[in-house]
Formats: C-alpha cells, structure tokens, sequence
C-alpha cells in the first residue's frame, strides 16, 4: 500500500480552510476530532492512506501534546511542509482560542459562563457515532492480522479498569517490536524492556505534576508554567485538569477552585481542542497578554516536536523492526479510541432524546455518509428544540 497516494503538495488556503473548518465544528474532544480529520483528508480527499494516518496516530501518542492538534500539524507538514505544519495547527487551534477568549472577557464581566453548555448533551451523543465511524475505517484494513485485534481489545479492557495510557501505549508498542522480530530476538528482551518501561513511564507521570510555588503572577511565569505542561502532557486531555489544581490553584492560589471548574466546562462546550482551556485562564490570570501567552506556552511544544519527529515516520513505516512497533501503537490507538467511546457513551447517551440523537446520527454516517459537520450542526439544532420544547430528556 502506497505511504501517501497523492504525493503533490496542497495549497496554504486549502489547508488553512479544512483546519478552520475543523477548528470550528469538531466538538467532543480528541477522538471525535481525529475521526473528524480521517473522514476529510482519508476518505474525502484521500491526501494519505489508512495506513500513513495511523502511522502518524501512532506518532502524535507516543510524543507529549494533544493528539488532535498534533495531528492537524503533522497532516500539515506532509502536505505543505513546514508552512503547512503551521498553517493547519495554527487554523486549527484559533476557533478554540478566539471563542475561549470571548468567553472569558463575558465571564470577567458577568462572573459566570453564559447558559449554552446544557444544549450541547446533543452533540456529545452524536460525536459517539463519529468516533464509532472512524474507528470502523481505520480497523477494517487491519482485521486479517489477529495480532492487531489481540492488542487492540486487550488495551481497550486494560484503558477501561483505568490503566495509564502511556504505560498501554508503550507496552503495546514493544510486543508490536518483538512480535514482528520474533524469529530474530531472544525471549528474555521482553521482560526486560517492559522492566525497564514501566517505572520511565510513572516517573515521568508523578514527575510531571511538580512545579515550584510563586506569589505573583507575571508575563515570563505564567507562560513558563503553560510551556512546562504542553512540554510534558500525556494522556487525555483531562490530565491538564490535575497539572491546574495543583500549579495554579493549590501551589500559586492565581486562580480559585470556581474558576477551575468554569475554565473546564468552557473546554467542554467549545470546538477544538481542549488545550484552549489554557486561553481562558490566562486571560483571567493576567488579561488579553496572559491569555496569548498561555495559549502559545501550551501550544507551542506541540509545532517543535511535530518538526522533529514528523520526517521520521515514513522511515519508521519501512524498516521491519520498527514496523512492528508502530503496528502496536497504532493498535493501541484504536483500543484507546474505542475506550473513550464507551466512557463517553456511558455519560453522554442517559436519556430518551440522547439516544435518539445517537442512533439517527450512526444511521446518517453509515447509511447515507453524512459528514461530521452536518452531523453535529444537526444535533445541536435538535438538542436545542428538545430542550427548549421539553418533548423528551
């Protein structure tokens, strides 16, 4: 299978459009926004193949930052070079940043988030058939190796009893290497790498919660803290959740526990990626400055290790050893995928009008190929008359 089946380049204002577009409609956090990027630059514009895109899954998981702005870069770079790589990640992010912002200035006036967020039980319903979809797609060309489904169920059993994302990502990565270099290597390397692995991967977890304490807010701290997150975050999104209460809540006390909360639903009801939580409390810490510092300290890691790993994954894809490795990841990427979808389901689909949501959108990707765009701009307008209408919850 070709690597990349349209190898010309696309031009800054195409990528610049998609990311904006993506930008703006891909509610319902990173699974549903890669879902999201695997329909239009997969199956619509067939810019890469199945198995680049999960190449560069694999990629975007076994590096810190969040995934889906991750992978709006690397799709980015392998389409426009480095100025695509920040053309897609820039497009991608503003959305997310200029809503947040707003949302932040009318909260420092009113002192509260403006009642939309309960209109948006819609969406989270819908975005489980998205991510269902693309699951789907890009599974199905790994179904003849049972090796795949094996890890891949095996780590969504492990993701669902709360095992540590990065410990499976690792893991699964290496019985991907050792099974493809089965005949070469000898049984006690498995072992000990997975000695070796597990303790890197919780000292690099409890590690990164620590930051020294400050008493006063400024420009250089605020973005130093933001750039030491963005430098460090694995996992979901929700890990920046713990890295917040503890450096600025706990530690700094810049910010209240209200305001937490606030700044977390603000990135629960707002398009792209939860990151831009960041903006919004930068902007309270220290206005429209400590907004634009915070959002490019957190962001700003993810461009730089995009850069440096991006032109090594083709590479990856054609050396055996390494082959095998990423078959692994992206095997536990599809576990993870599948995990989420079903901690999100279990929240999101608790009444009569989530599931109806729910069922009529898997009916519109699977029957008819509605795009995710229309499928979330038409489940927020029916969540929207259910709620105000109150026909059914």
């Amino acid at each position: 299978m070709t690597l990349n089946p349209s190898p010309e380049r696309t031009s800054l204002r195409e990528l610049a459009s998609l990311f904006l577009k993506l930008g703006t409609i891909s509610f319902g956090g990173p699974a549903a926004h890669i879902a999201m990027m695997e329909d239009e630059v997969v199956k619509r514009r067939g810019w890469i193949s199945h198995e680049y895109f999960l190449d560069l899954l694999g990629a975007t998981n076994i590096i810190p930052g969040p995934n889906s702005t991750e992978m709006a870069i690397h799709i980015g770079y392998v389409r426009g070079g480095w100025k695509g790589l920040t053309i897609a990640g820039v497009c991608f992010i503003l959305p997310a940043v200029v809503i947040s912002l707003l949302l932040a200035w009318l909260y420092s006036i009113y002192g509260t988030l403006p009642q939309v967020g309960h209109f948006f039980w819609g969406v989270r319903a819908a975005v489980i058939a998205i991510i269902l979809a693309a699951i789907f797609r890009l599974g199905r060309p790994m179904i003849a190796k049972k090796f795949i489904l094996i890890v891949g169920a095996a780590v969504f059993a492990l993701n669902l009893a709360r095992v540590d994302e990065i410990l499976l990502l690792a893991v699964a990565g290496i019985v991907g290497l050792l099974w493809g270099n089965r005949d070469k290597l000898q049984r006690r390397v498995l072992p000990f790498l997975l000695f070796l692995i597990i303790p890197i991967s919780a000292s690099g977890i409890t590690a990164a919660g620590s930051f020294p304490p400050s008493q006063e807010p400024g420009i250089v701290s605020l973005g130093f803290f933001f750039l030491k997150i963005g430098s460090i975050l694995y996992g979901s999104g929700y890990v920046l959740v713990a890295f917040l209460q503890a450096g600025l809540v706990d530690a700094r006390h810049w910010l209240t526990q209200t305001q937490l909360l606030d700044a977390i639903a603000v990135g629960q009801f707002t398009p792209g990626p939860v990151l831009s939580t960041a903006t919004f409390i930068g902007f309270l810490i220290l206005g429209i400055p400590g907004a634009l510092v915070s959002t490019a300290g957190i962001f700003f890691p993810s461009f730089i290790l995009v850069l440096v790993t991006a032109r090594y994954v083709p590479r990856l894809r054609k050396s055996p050893s390494a082959a095998g490795f990423l078959d692994g990841v992206n095997a536990a990427s599809l576990g993870l995928m599948l995990s989420v979808c079903v901690t999100l389901g279990s929240s999101a689909l608790n009444g009569v009008g989530s599931w109806v949501i729910f069922l009529a959108a898997v009916i519109a990707v699977v029957r008819w190929n509605v795009h995710a765009g229309w499928i979330v701009a038409g489940s927020l307008l029916v969540s929207w008359a259910i709620s105000y209408l109150g026909i059914i919850s």
